[in-house]
């Protein structure tokens, strides 16, 4: 219940306006139904002419003037009499067709005003939904990268699709009765106990009972529910790595094995799905048959008491008594149904929250530095790094410093940690141990979109989005003209094939541009970081994936781009990065090596090394 508060609280809160609408709406409504039921116990009357009793009229200031629990029964005293003066004047028939054209008229104010509360529900289901996708949008955009390395993504994606769908089914989809029935329950049974306490009296007896049986069915509903999001997570996943791997898949012949284990997958999520919508399923046939006990049970018990003679009331305010109390059912049933669902969304919410409530350890700092440019140099001073549980050190005492304009390779085998160093630089992680500086100000101190200003990237993968060839060269600039774009395509190479393509630059290069090669997607890279003309370049072994006719045309790319600007550059092919300023040689986390690369030819060490090796 806790949980499911914090969240009315984080998301219902904006949207005041619409309860209290609703609220305003029910109460209406509940008053209408009220009343037009109250109709039925004249009819009844003047149907079969039941009571003899004479009434007689008393003014009405007379009759409010009365202590409360005597006013009641002054104002139907003198609603029967003008009801009998009608009767005598017009005819008992006249004032029946009266009786049903109120009945018509007060019902149809009692449903405008049931849809009335249902439509301002409209806005907060669709706006909590929307309010709480983009919060979970804006969470992943704001988390380090290091948490992504623990999550898959089609679990992502599933919490992000699955689970808030459920959310907005079970506990949105639940708001207007969580308004409504206690609304309704609340003025029912003030209409009960003016008409009967006695027979209220023993009505509530068997709440109670009601209200354990429905726990008892809806029990551990929440923990359920919970293993069916997250088998519907494992489902997400395994399509996100299919159609990944669908190459692979198809060339080692395994489209059996991946269809047995999705079939795994979706056959447990079917088997525990099946028993939450039992369980589910059960909260209205229980309330129903609960319900019509209770009933049966008054009636043969009001019904004795009336055919005995030891009733306080008669039989058409008996019949009246019965109606209101099957109506007071229907929301407690719609209050059983809540029962199940809130649960059952409260076991995504809690996925959800996973990602929402997950600590960002990349923090900005309460007061930045300011960071206007790059003039100097950057440092690393006795940078270590290691995962979180601290169980291997990725990084272990580095210190290097690159001068401005100077371009700095970084070679070793894979695990040596290149990446990871360079990674420290934009703040994608923060050292465990040490600092990184850019002219002397640690960059922990200046704003993260400052310091992420001053650096373009080019990776090993290019990441292109489903867009057009402008708008992902343009990507990260606001207002980049046509001929800024073409300026930066020419640099990089692209001009060329970009024109080639129908609509040129408005081409549209498919998801992660899969309708460009490998060469034509890292050219369209290189011109978005030369558009955005950063004085310092990260290059992440930018031609490592590229055929020998691909990396001439790319590396003269980059070349170009690194012509003016500070370049740290990760790189397997050694002859890439032979005239590179200074080559740091990286082993389990240490500089083992440096110079440029004549020196470290002569050296004849772990450089000498893997130099030999890529000759063969």
């Amino acid at each position: 219940m806790k949980d499911f508060l914090q969240m009315m609280r984080r998301y219902i809160a904006p949207f005041k306006k619409y309860l209290y609408g609703s609220v305003v709406l029910n109460i209406l409504s509940a008053v209408f139904n009220i009343f037009s039921f109250a109709v039925i116990v004249p009819m009844l009357r003047i149907l079969f002419r039941i009571s003899d009793e004479v009434y007689t009229f008393t003014p009405w200031n007379e009759v409010f003037s009365r202590p409360v629990s005597q006013m009641g029964g002054g104002v139907t005293d003198n609603l029967y009499y003008l009801l009998e003066q009608a009767i005598a004047n017009q005819g008992a028939s006249r004032v029946l067709l009266y009786l049903c054209l109120f009945l018509i008229v007060t019902t149809a104010i009692k449903t405008a005003c049931y849809f009335g509360s249902a439509a301002v529900m409209v806005p907060i289901r669709t706006g909590v939904v929307k309010n709480l996708r983009k919060d979970l949008y804006d969470k992943i955009l704001s988390l380090p990268i290091g948490f992504f390395s623990e999550e898959r993504k089609g679990d992502i994606i599933a919490r992000m699709s699955g689970d808030v769908q459920e959310v907005e089914n079970s506990i949105t989809g639940s708001l207007e009765m969580l308004i409504k029935n206690p609304i309704l329950i609340l003025f029912y049974f003030l209409a009960l106990v003016a008409i009967s306490w006695q027979m209220t009296l023993f009505t509530i007896v068997f709440a109670p009972l009601m209200i354990w049986v429905m726990g008892v069915v809806g029990r551990n509903l929440k923990r359920q529910s919970m293993h069916v999001q997250q088998l519907w997570s494992d489902t997400m996943a395994q399509v996100e790595e299919t159609l990944g791997g669908l190459r692979i898949i198809k060339a080692f012949i395994a489209e059996k094995k991946m269809s047995a284990r999705f079939d795994g997958v979706t056959e447990e999520m079917r088997r525990r799905s099946g028993r939450v919508s039992v369980r589910q399923s059960l909260a209205h046939p229980m309330s129903e048959f609960l319900g019509t006990v209770m009933i049966m049970i008054v009636l043969w018990f009001g019904g004795s008491l009336i055919l005995g003679g030891k009733a306080n009331i008669d039989a058409p305010v008996f019949i009246y008594f019965m109606v209101i109390l099957y109506s007071i059912v229907n929301p407690i049933k719609d209050f059983a149904k809540a029962g199940y669902a809130i649960p059952k969304g409260m076991a995504s919410m809690d996925r959800i929250n996973k990602i929402l409530d997950a600590e960002n350890d990349i923090k900005e700092s309460a007061h930045p530095v300011p960071l206007e440019g790059f003039e100097k140099e950057i440092r690393f001073e006795g940078v270590s790094f290691r995962y979180p549980d601290g169980t291997k050190t990725i990084l272990d005492h580095i210190d290097l410093t690159i001068g401005k304009g100077r371009t700095v390779a970084i070679v070793g085998a894979s695990g040596a940690g290149k990446t990871t160093l360079v990674d420290l630089v934009p703040r994608f992680y923060d050292p465990a141990e040490g600092c990184v500086r850019i002219d002397g100000t640690d960059i922990r101190q200046v704003r993260i979109a400052d310091l992420r200003s001053l650096i373009g990237n080019v990776n090993q993968e290019s990441i292109l989005f489903n867009d057009t060839i402008f708008n992902n060269i343009a990507f990260g600039v606001e207002d980049a003209t046509m001929d800024e774009v073409i300026a930066a395509a020419k640099i990089a190479n692209a001009h060329d094939f970009i024109m080639e393509k129908e609509g040129g630059y408005n081409f549209n290069i498919g998801d992660r541009g899969v309708k460009l090669s490998g060469g034509q997607r890292q050219r369209i890279s290189i011109a978005r970081a030369i558009l955005k003309n950063p004085p310092i370049l990260i290059l992440d072994e930018a031609t490592a994936s590229l055929d020998t006719e691909s990396e001439k045309t790319v590396q003269e790319a980059l070349e170009r781009l690194m012509a003016t600007r500070t370049t740290i550059a990760i790189a397997h092919r050694l002859s890439t990065i032979r005239d590179a300023d200074e080559i740091i040689v990286m082993d389990e986390g240490r500089i083992v090596e440096r110079g440029t690369h004549t020196e470290l030819i002569a050296l004849g060490g772990y450089y000498r090394k893997l130099h030999d090796m890529q000759a063969l």
